[in-house]
């Protein structure tokens, strides 16, 4: 019940902004952008399923499954975007920075990763996309993914060499992630394991190690 009053609320406030930048008479060059950080989540007493939170999507916040890192990302900027309109461009939030950098007019911070997606939003410009997205996570005996041209290799039990293990999906086929097809696929799981390694960066406040008891 809070969970949905939450909602509520929230559709109830965001709707009010809308309505006062209507009032104001600059809703139409104004940018809203509507987004999250993760995916749906259980704390709280929140009931993904009984809510349908992550539609077709598997896993929850602190999985790698696309339920747990696949967003929702809404940008209302009417005089530029027509309502309604969609696009199948991936990308992830440390590409925030350098779009909201183009949009500006400012210059990109050097050595980020993200790539603007300015020109997504405005139809205008060539679009440079990312080669492949690297993700990992801590908790849980610790995990990583590797998604690149619709694939996804996931790694869990990072912490334990002896009880880690990989998963392959193909989400252009698969988007709910229930067929791990890793055996019938090995040359593309070893190419995504050789992105995965040199992807990483060591640092000493984010090591991988045994789950603390």
């Amino acid at each position: 019940a809070t969970f949905a009053a939450m909602v509520s609320r929230l559709d109830r406030d965001v709707s009010r902004v809308m309505k006062l930048l209507e009032e104001k008479g600059i809703a139409d060059n104004t940018i809203v952008i509507f987004t999250s950080d993760n995916g749906t989540h259980v704390e709280g007493g929140h009931d993904p399923n009984f809510f349908d939170s992550n539609s077709i999507y598997r896993g929850t916040k602190r999985d790698l499954y696309d339920g747990g890192i696949h967003t929702p990302f809404v940008v209302s900027w009417p005089a530029v975007i027509a309502p309604g309109s969609e696009t199948d461009h991936v990308s992830a939030f440390w590409d925030f920075l350098p779009t909201i950098c183009d949009l500006i007019g400012e210059k990109k911070p050097k050595g980020i990763d993200g790539i603007s997606y300015l020109p997504t939003l405005t139809g205008k410009g060539r679009q440079h996309k990312h080669d492949y997205l690297y993700y990992e996570f801590h908790e849980r005996g610790g995990r990583k993914a590797v998604l690149k041209d619709g694939w996804k290799l996931i790694q869990l039990n990072v912490n334990e060499p002896e009880k880690t293990r990989f998963e392959l999906y193909d989400t252009n086929a698969d988007p709910s992630e229930q067929n791990n097809v890793i055996d019938a696929n090995p040359k593309m799981a070893a190419k995504l394991m050789k992105i995965m390694e040199k992807s990483r960066t060591e640092n000493p406040n984010w090591n991988f190690t045994p789950d603390a008891p």
